[in-house]
């Protein structure tokens, strides 16, 4: 059977999300500014889609109270709430019959001492039955957030991550290959070298290509510009910018490589910040893009997402309490396609 996943521009069905919970992701802080972060986003995308949010058992009754009548909640236990990563890729096959990939999730690789996935790991199961697909099992560890496509057999994805010894210690690129076509019908893979500076840090993903790149269109390529030469992401966007103007696409075309300057922050209490308006959110009609409180750099953003994509409307939704959380918009966001006449 052959497995396509679709561009995530091709029409939804909904958006699932997973609610946040007490934890290392959510910390010790603020963390009604995470709540509150994660129901903006969700009350953004329900003005364009349905949105479904997966609350674990202990936050049901806060997810209902702010999420309002507007958007669906479920239960299910959860270790972490990034629904790019823990929940199913959405795939088709020839007949256009819904499936879901399960990939094998560890957390990114184990990233924190204290890490817990076990929860986590079976949410791409539960999705998939909530959503009637039939589950497409693999044993790759890997993450939603960790490749992109184009929907013609074109993936993204980075050397630092399906490569990394704690997620897939035995595996190499043929083999990796192998299993993107076999699951998302990739043929032709596309390895970056590696992801921002931040990404490298303990709680991060170690290479995520949703913080760095995306396809709006086939042939076209969004990618993240740091133009300051005092963060380390200066020469890292550049290093990504030769590689891939050497790279074509799974039709042989060259890129036409359209740059998202970053807003013109530096750093956070953290050290060199990670934001990008690479990571938004392709909804039906519309896209949502990641704020940084930078009204000149968030309008030059909106104004390249809405060229890149004709006919939608460009929102931003304030993503800083995201990225201080270890990811973007496009992070806490999964679709699932609209199905498909056999």
């Amino acid at each position: 059977m052959t497995w396509q996943m679709p561009a995530e521009t091709d029409p939804h069905e909904r958006i699932w999300m997973a609610f946040p919970r007490a934890g290392a992701s959510l910390g010790a802080g603020d963390v009604q500014a995470g709540y509150e972060a994660w129901a903006a986003v969700a009350h953004a995308v329900a003005e364009f889609e349905p949105v479904t949010m997966v609350a674990d058992p202990s936050e049901v009754g806060r997810a209902k109270g702010m999420l309002g009548e507007a958007i669906d909640v479920i239960e299910a236990p959860l270790d972490d709430f990034w629904m790019r990563d823990i929940g199913p890729t959405f795939v088709f096959d020839e007949r256009g019959t819904l499936g879901a990939v399960d990939w094998t999730f560890n957390a990114w690789g184990v990233n924190h001492p204290e890490a817990t996935w076990h929860r986590d790991d079976r949410i791409a199961s539960f999705v998939a039955n909530e959503s009637g697909a039939e589950i497409v099992s693999s044993l790759l560890v890997n993450e939603g957030g960790a490749m992109h496509v184009d929907g013609e057999g074109t993936v993204l994805i980075t050397e630092t991550v399906q490569l990394d010894p704690r997620r897939n210690p035995h595996t190499d690129k043929r083999r990796v290959e192998a299993e993107l076509e076999r699951t998302v019908g990739a043929t032709h893979v596309i390895w970056l070298p590696r992801g921002l500076t931040r990404d490298y840090e303990q709680l991060g993903t170690r290479g995520h290509v949703d913080m760095v790149a995306a396809i709006p269109s086939p042939g076209t390529l969004l990618l993240h510009e740091q133009q300051n030469p005092g963060h380390p992401d200066f020469a890292v966007s550049r290093e990504l910018r030769s590689f891939l103007e050497t790279t074509r696409d799974a039709a042989g075309r060259e890129w036409r490589i359209i740059s998202l300057p970053a807003p013109e922050t530096l750093e956070d209490d953290e050290g060199f910040v990670d934001w990008n308006y690479v990571n938004h959110l392709v909804v039906n009609g519309g896209v949502i893009a990641c704020g940084y409180g930078d009204e000149r750099a968030d309008a030059r953003a909106r104004e390249l997402l809405a060229e890149v994509y004709p006919g939608r409307r460009v929102v931003t939704v304030d993503a800083r309490e995201i990225l201080a959380r270890g990811g973007g918009i496009h992070c806490i966001t999964q679709q699932q396609p609209a199905r498909r006449a056999r």
